[in-house]
């Protein structure tokens, strides 16, 4: 489901996972074509109801997303405490050839994609989230469906 559905479902997980992903290296794994996982950095760019990702066009990972468009994300974390929280996610890539959610993106992108950069827009179906409050790790789960 869309970013935008995902948050009206989600509203405390969803914006928790913008603050710690949008705009920040964050890490996506995807499904090589013998089916084994690869892990990327990468950029996400989350806004106005969507999830983005822009990508050069002979990434590995955008060949993966195409021919499966599976995708785990995982934000980055701050130290080894893991205080500054963890997100992730799980769901659907669909490749974005339409020029105004092109143009979207690019307005909502806290950098300058270059014009050879492809576009994909993330799909969520589960998201986790870890804090640590008072030193104690607390957990939320979501899943479509539920």
């Amino acid at each position: 489901m869309s970013w935008k559905i995902f948050e009206s479902r989600a509203p405390e997980i969803a914006e928790f996972g913008k603050t710690r992903l949008h705009g920040k290296v964050a890490y996506l794994a995807t499904i090589r074509k013998d089916g084994s996982p690869r892990v990327h950095p990468f950029t996400p760019i989350i806004g106005e109801g969507h999830f983005f990702v822009f990508m050069e066009p002979t990434s590995p990972k955008g060949h993966d997303l195409r021919r499966d468009g599976r995708f785990a994300v995982h934000c980055s974390v701050s130290d080894t405490s893991g205080e500054s929280g963890e997100v992730m996610l799980a769901g659907k890539a669909k490749f974005i050839e339409d020029p105004a959610w092109r143009e979207l993106a690019i307005r909502i992108c806290p950098y300058k994609p270059a014009e050879r950069y492809i576009l994909f827009e993330f799909d969520i179906e589960s998201a986790m989230t870890t804090e640590y409050p008072n030193g104690e790790p607390v957990r939320r789960h979501w899943k479509v469906g539920e």
